[in-house]
């Protein structure tokens, strides 16, 4: 678990997540999402710091779990399809239980936040993978 290839692609997965997703999220998308939002519940300003640890948190647990996946074979488009695979729960299958659930954003927007979120857990699987297949040679 704590090897040099899972503490590497932990650092770069964690450097993905937390400037990626500021840029999707916080700069790129942030007034599409205000226009499909039900209710504010953004924080004034977000606890930064709780943002990175918990970007650190989901780094490891992601390079973890794909060490585990890959057996072994790691590439760019192994680890896409393994980041993809985590979008797809946490952008359809959770994010369609909030839609269920919470007056947090209307159809629309939970299902292009589904889109985004397979593509942008693709990316950071992709880069996990290939500081994997880096390291490990």
């Amino acid at each position: 678990m704590f090897t040099k290839q899972n503490l590497l692609a932990t650092l770069a997965g964690f450097a993905v997540i937390f400037l990626l997703g500021y840029a999707i999220w916080g700069i790129a998308l942030a007034d599409y999402f205000a226009g499909h939002s039900l209710n504010n519940v953004m924080k004034d300003p977000p606890n930064l710091g709780m943002v990175a640890l918990s970007n650190l948190i989901a780094a490891f647990a992601l390079s973890s779990l794909y060490g585990k996946w890959a057996r072994g074979v790691h590439s760019g488009k192994e680890g896409f399809q393994f980041g993809a695979w985590i979008g797809v729960f946490t952008g359809f299958g959770i994010g369609l239980l909030w839609f269920a659930t919470a007056e947090l954003s209307d159809l629309t927007g939970t299902l292009v936040e589904g889109v985004i979120e397979v593509i942008f857990y693709g990316i950071v699987g992709a880069v996990i993978a290939l500081v994997y297949k880096k390291v490990g040679a």
